[in-house]
């Protein structure tokens, strides 16, 4: 004879199913944090090779297909991808600041902001925007391509302080332009 199931047994239910998303949510940010810090260390080693001459662009294709021949399982050692890796390490080796920040994103969200944003400041911009929205990858690039970054620093109560100490009527500049484009 099979049990009936109490009234507030789905409370129950809910209790414990929360707790394995939750749980599968540190696991995949532990993953991520290792896989982030395994493409440094490989973005490092790639960087400091080629910078002191020991290692050419062929040398790391060389390397992308050893991997393959040696451990066929293997994925997402490419050569294209070692040289995001290098460019990764380059992009932010001079900002350790950030190091804690690129952890907690994807490597396919750095990896686009890597290489899509101009500066430093844009950068942060996204990494945290990424983090505090839970931004997909769509929706990044969606954000990037409609140039959220320069809407937000043209916004009044957004603009720089060193922007308005520079020229206090800057944004109206902007505004100003407007009125060219629509001769």
């Amino acid at each position: 004879m099979g049990k009936n199931i109490l009234p507030d047994s789905n409370q129950d239910f809910e209790k414990l199913l929360h707790y394995i998303q939750q749980k599968q949510i540190q696991v995949f940010q532990k993953v991520n944090t290792a896989l982030i810090d395994l493409y440094w260390e490989l973005g490092k080693v790639l960087s400091e090779k080629v910078k002191n001459n020991e290692w050419g662009k062929s040398v790391v294709t060389e390397f992308a297909k050893y991997i393959t021949s040696n451990v066929p399982d293997i994925k997402g050692f490419s050569d294209k991808n070692l040289w995001r890796m290098k460019q990764f390490y380059e992009t932010y080796v001079d900002h350790p600041e950030l190091s804690a920040l690129l952890r907690e994103i994807p490597w396919t969200h750095n990896t686009i902001i890597f290489s899509r944003c101009k500066s430093t400041e844009e950068r942060i911009f996204y990494i945290k925007r990424s983090i505090c929205e839970k931004y997909s990858t769509r929706n990044l690039e969606r954000q990037i391509n409609a140039s959220l970054y320069e809407r937000t620093q043209l916004g009044d109560e957004k603009l720089s302080s060193l922007m308005r100490e520079l020229e206090p009527s800057a944004k109206q500049v902007f505004r100003n332009s407007s009125m060219y484009w629509n001769s």
